[in-house]
């Protein structure tokens, strides 16, 4: 076996070790990614690699240029249909990157905002008891990040990747009575902000059209707001397998794609560890592509989240991308649009 693999296996070994509880999904950027149900970590060849893996930047194309928004929410009614309050969860992410194969530049804008009912002893609880949500607490965390992204190449088959990244942003949460919370009102929270500095590794073995990635984010971990009552941002994993048609580059003509989280995210909805697959296939030409793919939260509540997207050439190099999330899965219910620069 050749060293770099053992160097792969390694990383993958301690990243298993890392127990992980987050309020920050890891698959909410990248109108691409998205489209193909999140299924991005062994792809991840533009961009958005600085967010899915930094390894991957060097298959990507010469350059590339990103600008995407997304908006996804959980459920679509913050209300019961008797009127009660009951747990919700959004966000809206904005991004503009730019990559080369071994460096890339990004900044990223999330606002996370969610509701809990509490009970009448004054915890949370995902289910209303009858007379027992008095109150609704509501939180929002804002983050900022600008990041810049390297990657290393080990031998022929492997590249190991790292993003740095500054991160500045806040966190607040309230209480409110049950009749004047909304997940509205949780969006129009301020929150304060303050600086941390963190960064993330990612590995890409490539046999043939054959890939497999693990990215590691927040190697070390950050901490917002109160720290009565913190939203922290703790070590998240997840790796990725690939096969595509075609040799890396801009574009492949087929990608058949699958991931899977190594650590267990916490929401306000409950505990989330996902698997998806996707794929994405473009025309002979590369003026038109389309995308699709699953994601299923595997532990506490089995929800499933599908996805498809498309692509379309304005002109030679520049793409309009759109991706729309339905399924049982209402946390990833949503759309997101991007325009993206390549060649």
């Amino acid at each position: 076996m050749y060293k770099p693999f053992h160097t792969f296996a390694s990383l993958v070994s301690f990243v298993l070790l890392a127990a992980s509880v987050a309020a920050q999904p890891t698959d909410t950027i990248g109108v691409r990614a998205q489209g193909m149900g999140g299924a991005f970590t062994a792809v991840a060849d533009d961009a958005t690699a600085s967010w899915w893996n930094p390894a991957g930047m060097a298959g990507g194309a010469y350059f590339n240029g990103l600008l995407d928004s997304s908006n996804h929410r959980e459920p679509n009614s913050d209300r019961t249909p008797s009127g009660d309050p009951q747990p919700a969860i959004g966000d809206t992410t904005t991004s503009f990157s730019v990559a080369y194969p071994a460096l890339a530049l990004s900044y990223y804008r999330l606002r996370i905002s969610n509701m809990q009912p509490q009970t009448s002893t004054g915890t949370a609880s995902g289910v209303r008891q009858e007379g027992g949500a008095t109150d609704v607490r509501l939180r929002t965390m804002v983050l900022n990040e600008f990041t810049a992204s390297v990657g290393q190449s080990l031998g022929s088959h492997l590249v190991v990747g790292s993003t740095f990244k500054v991160v500045n942003g806040g966190a607040v949460s309230q209480i409110r009575s049950a009749a004047n919370a909304s997940l509205d009102a949780a969006r129009d929270l301020d929150p304060s902000s303050e600086t941390h500095a963190s960064f993330d590794i990612g590995a890409m073995a490539v046999l043939g059209r054959f890939r497999m990635g693990v990215m590691v984010r927040n190697i070390n971990e950050i901490e917002f707001g109160d720290p009565s009552e913190p939203f922290l941002l703790q070590r998240q994993a997840r790796v990725g397998v690939a096969l595509t048609s075609a040799p890396r580059g801009v574009v492949g003509s087929f990608t058949l794609a699958g991931d899977g989280d190594l650590t267990t995210t916490a929401t306000v909805l409950g505990l989330e560890r996902r698997v998806a697959v996707g794929s994405e296939a473009w025309t002979s030409t590369k003026t038109f592509g389309i995308r699709g793919g699953v994601s299923v939260n595997t532990i506490d509540s089995r929800r499933t989240a599908i996805s498809g997207g498309l692509s379309a050439a304005l002109k030679k190099g520049l793409y309009v991308d759109g991706e729309y999330t339905g399924g049982t899965d209402e946390g990833r219910r949503g759309w997101g649009a991007g325009l993206r620069v390549t060649f």
